[in-house]
């Protein structure tokens, strides 16, 4: 019988050692309290299967907060912790086999106070603030159970997304990550979209220094406003998303979706878009093209010089992707793929992601433009333009972060895009004087091929020694690009005589141009400890080559090709700029009160040459001194200062310094100057913070400040009699001729706050906001110089629901006045206002009806006749969610149901100030299908706050 206790030993073993396979599992976290972020030591934390409440066990966290239950079965778990003095705090999670939940931060707020044995029971706060970054819990804002992670942050005080642009503290947010990790590269909105808000944790709002700057511990000023999404611990295992399709009237469509597949440590991120209505799934660098056939040939845009800008933008669609909608009607298809992982036991962070994105855009645009001209006089330019563009994009971004170990990290970050773009462009304008005279007009058509490519990459070392302080930095960052494009241009234009007939002039031309360039920057740095501080010695090489070969052929009869070479218009110059930059900085203090101070050398050399159509070469030195400084304090946990001040110099691009002549538009002629200087720039912010916990209320405010010397603008000629810019190009009577030039004067000022602060009467939140903005921008017209001072000021107001999932509302206002003051023409100054309404409503039941209302009013007054209008825009749609779990739904929806959806844009730049209306997407009814993926599993075992 010896077998049979073999077999009965080894059955003993093998269900001791299954049993202790499955009681490997644990979970771990740190009692904190939320207001003052002090540890909880000697808490009490009760850990219970929710099979069975009486199986519970009881731990006390040690003397730094900590806590950890080990050795647990698999299965569903309720953790309850309890501190005198605070409420009490419980979570659910689900534990598998070779699993550590990390918790991370759990928080506990103070019982805000106690009446005899009735004690008054606080809730979780909207936010606090955590040296600098505000932390936002996503617990205390209510949604519906769809909600994505934008509908939530749409709630939260000091952020604003509007018309697909994030903006927090008054600031555009460009980076968002999950749990610390790239998302779809720098596409901002991409994980607001189609992360679903019952995932987040928390959000945190701060600004992100570069990797060099991270890893040195001194702030180079290049930083960005940036969002940290952390997912909740119980849900970072598993497959969620959505997917959806759908029909409507004059064939509109609509299809895509989402799917996110988190494993652990592994997350894999599906997009899609398919669709006709004008959800334009595009980042900045997609729009190839697309600006360009919209605004080519329009007159000065600044496209040479810097110009100015302000104004506003209202109507169209609302439901963008990554940016902004752009003008006109898009048919979009669009795909991307992302993927991140921890490897190497966490060593090593690897992030990636693939974009794709095919589109066609249809705009057409009424323009009507006031030119300021010495004198007390003015020019009125009347515009008609249709645009068909068909662009496509592959974008790929990568980052690789190793921490070799405690002393040393790599960071390798490769970014590559390629972008085609075809466009077909067709104008009609007319010059008048003030009393309705014709100057000149236009007629032409554009036709135009482009294609880019940009590979950019950046690699960061660090090494820190065994002496504390002490540390060693190098980065060498690279990048090559190119632009080809080939343009047709076939124009009619008619020039007034002294008898006001219009004579004719007819163009006809190809006119190639291929831009390229490199660039190279290795830089080192060196922290020493000094002091009760520390040194910083620092020194960067920047080398930046470009190149711009122009070419133009008219169109010869006889042939019947562009076959008759040009030299006026042709143009081949290279471009190279030089850079050594040497500094030292001194920071004292600590992460919550902390100085800096440093000062850069920088020599430049600017090297243009010019091969045709004649020879000229120069050859320019800049020395300058660029000081710093950063302070910060915090005072207490709820409240911080920082102030910020940098300069900086921009050497003029390529386009800018290249001396050819562009006819796309003959009544609007650009060159560029090969005499510029490089800007020299100044820049100072301030910023305060404070969030009070206990009344649930947060307050922003911040001043940002620049001034420029050299400022590279335009100088517009607008030519009193024909006159000859080269041997073939004759700048006809009325015509401008506009190109860059340097002056002094420009400055900014913008001054902005939030408040916001919970009613708890009606459970919702009241936000606040206004600010005040200050734009100097010089120009010449005529050779008389003039500045062009734009004021805005703006004002609004959201009361936003926190009732329950299951009723979700917002309401807002919100005021813009401008006023823009020319010194050439001072009687011409021009006020203009605009403001906007809006409600938004969703009710749903219980049994998955439900029902939405969004109606906006915007009313623009003070612009161009014909531009002042009120209108409305609702859409609305009804439906009913189904299958298990509500995770079909069938909707039907209505955009524009008023018929009255507009776009209304004003522009003001140093010479003149412009109106545009573009045509934008108008009522169609659309009949879409949903399905939810809904699948989490086992919590991933991760810290998931930001890392600075």
């Amino acid at each position: 019988m010896n077998w049979l206790h073999s077999l009965i030993f080894f059955v003993i073993i093998s269900c001791i050692s299954i049993l202790g396979q499955a009681q490997n599992a644990s979970v771990k976290g740190k009692l904190i309290d939320g207001d003052s972020s002090f540890t909880l030591p000697r808490g009490s934390v009760k850990i219970s299967p929710l099979s069975d409440s009486t199986k519970a066990t009881v731990s006390l966290t040690d003397s730094a907060g900590e806590f950890q239950f080990n050795n647990l079965l698999a299965g569903e778990y309720r953790l309850t912790f309890t501190y005198t003095g605070y409420d009490l705090s419980d979570r659910k999670i689900t534990l598998t086999s070779d699993t550590t939940v990390d918790l991370a931060e759990v928080l506990l707020f103070r019982k805000l106070k106690t009446l005899g044995n009735v004690t008054v029971i606080g809730k979780t706060p909207p936010a606090r603030q955590k040296g600098d970054t505000t932390e936002l819990n996503a617990s205390a804002y209510k949604v519906n159970p769809d909600a994505t992670t934008e509908d939530l942050l749409k709630k939260a005080p000091g952020i604003t997304v509007e018309n697909g642009v994030v903006t927090a503290q008054g600031e555009e947010v460009k980076k968002v990550t999950i749990d610390g990790r790239q998302f779809f590269g720098d596409d901002a909105t991409a994980a607001l979209k189609n992360l679903p808000a019952e995932v987040v944790d928390k959000i945190q709002v701060f600004d992100r220094m570069s990797d060099q700057a991270q890893l040195t511990g001194f702030d180079d000023g290049n930083a960005v406003k940036s969002i940290n999404i952390v997912t909740k611990a119980n849900m970072r295992n598993g497959q969620f998303g959505r997917i959806y399709a759908g029909y409507g009237t004059n064939e509109r469509y609509a299809a895509g979706g989402s799917v996110n597949i988190f494993s652990g440590n592994r997350r894999i991120n599906l997009v899609g878009l398919f669709n006709n209505v004008n959800q334009q799934n595009f980042s900045g660098e997609d729009l190839l093209g697309i600006s360009g056939a919209a605004n080519s040939g329009r007159g000065n845009q600044g496209n040479r010089g810097g110009g100015g800008g302000g104004g506003f933008r209202g109507g169209g669609n609302q439901n963008n992707f990554q940016v902004g909608p752009q003008p006109g009607i898009a048919r979009t298809n669009a795909v991307g793929v992302n993927f991140s992982d921890l490897l190497l036991n966490r060593k090593l962070e690897l992030t990636g992601s693939y974009f794709y994105n095919d589109s066609r855009t249809s705009t057409k645009s009424t323009t009507s433009r006031e030119l300021f001209l010495p004198g007390g006089s003015s020019q009125f330019y009347n515009e008609n333009r249709t645009s068909v563009a068909d662009n496509s994009n592959h974008r790929v971004n990568m980052r690789l972060e190793y921490k070799i170990d405690s002393n040393n990290t790599l960071i390798i970050a490769p970014n590559f895009s390629l972008q085609d773009n075809k466009s077909v462009n067709l104008q009609a304008g007319t010059n008048r004087t003030e009393n309705g005279t014709i100057i000149n007009s236009t007629s032409n058509t554009r036709r135009s091929n482009l294609d880019a490519y940009n590979f950019r990459n950046e690699l960061t070392y660090r090494h820190g020694f065994a002496k504390r302080g002490r540390a060693l930095t190098f980065s060498f960052n690279s990048g090559t690009n190119q632009r080809n494009s080939d343009v047709i241009l076939d124009a009619i234009t008619g020039f007034a005589d002294t008898a006001d007939i219009l004579i004719l002039d007819t163009v006809r031309q190809l006119t190639t141009n291929l831009t390229k360039g490199y660039n190279l920057s290795p830089s080192v740095s060196w922290s020493e400890p000094l002091g009760k501080g520390q040194v910083q010695f620092n020194y960067n090489y920047q080398f930046n080559s470009s190149s711009a070969d122009q070419e133009n052929n008219f169109f010869d009869k006889v042939t019947g090709k562009y076959a008759d070479f040009d030299t006026t218009l042709s143009n081949l110059f290279n471009n190279t700029v030089k850079a050594s930059i040497a500094g030292i900085s001194y920071r004292i203090g600590n992460q919550a009160n902390q100085f800096s101070a440093g000062v850069n050398y920088q020599g430049t050399n600017l090297n243009s040459d010019q091969r045709f159509p004649t020879l000229a070469t120069v050859d320019k030195n800049f020395n300058n001194f660029l000081p710093n400084l950063q302070y910060r304090r915090n005072f207490g946990k709820q409240a911080n200062l920082r102030i910020m001040y940098r300069s900086s110099v921009n050497a003029p691009s390529v386009n800018q310094l290249q001396n050819v002549i562009n006819n796309t538009n003959p009544l609007f002629i650009t060159t560029g100057n090969p005499f510029l200087e490089q800007a020299y720039t100044h820049f100072l912010t301030a910023r305060y913070n404070i969030t009070n916990t206990i009344k649930g209320t947060s307050f922003f405010g911040g001043v940002f400040l620049q001034q420029m010397n050299d400022y590279i603008t335009n100088a517009t000629y607008i030519a009193t009699k024909d006159s000859a810019i080269s041997k073939a190009v004759l700048l006809k009577k009325g015509a401008q001729l506009s190109r860059p030039v340097n002056l002094d004067g420009y400055k900014s000022a913008r001054g902005f706050i939030t408040y916001g602060i919970a009613i708890k009467p009606i459970k919702s939140n009241l936000n606040f906001n206004a600010g005040v903005n200050y734009v100097r921008t010089p120009g010449i017209i005529n050779t008389v110089a003039n500045f062009s001072n734009n004021y805005q000021y703006n004002a609004g107001i959201t009361l936003s629901s926190n009732i329950s999932e299951y009723i979700d509302f917002n309401i807002n206002y919100s005021a813009n006045f401008s006023r823009v003051v020319n010194t050439i023409q001072p009687q011409l100054n021009n006020k203009y206002y605009y403001h906007n309404t809006g409600m938004r409503i969703n009710l749903l039941t219980k049994s998955g009806w439900f029902i939405l209302n969004d109606v906006t009013n915007q009313l623009y007054s003070g612009l161009a006749d014909g531009f002042n209008q009120s209108f409305w825009l609702w859409n609305a749609s009804a439906g009913k969610k189904f299958l298990k779990n509500k995770r079909g739904e069938l909707k039907v929806s209505v955009f524009d149901l008023l018929n009255q959806n507009q776009s209304i844009a004003r522009n003001v730049t140093d010479s003149y100030i412009e109106d545009v209306q573009t045509d934008v997407l108008q009522q169609y009814f659309m009949f879409t299908f949903t399905y939810t993926l809904r699948n989490f599993g086992q919590a991933a075992s991760r810290n998931s706050s930001r890392s600075k």
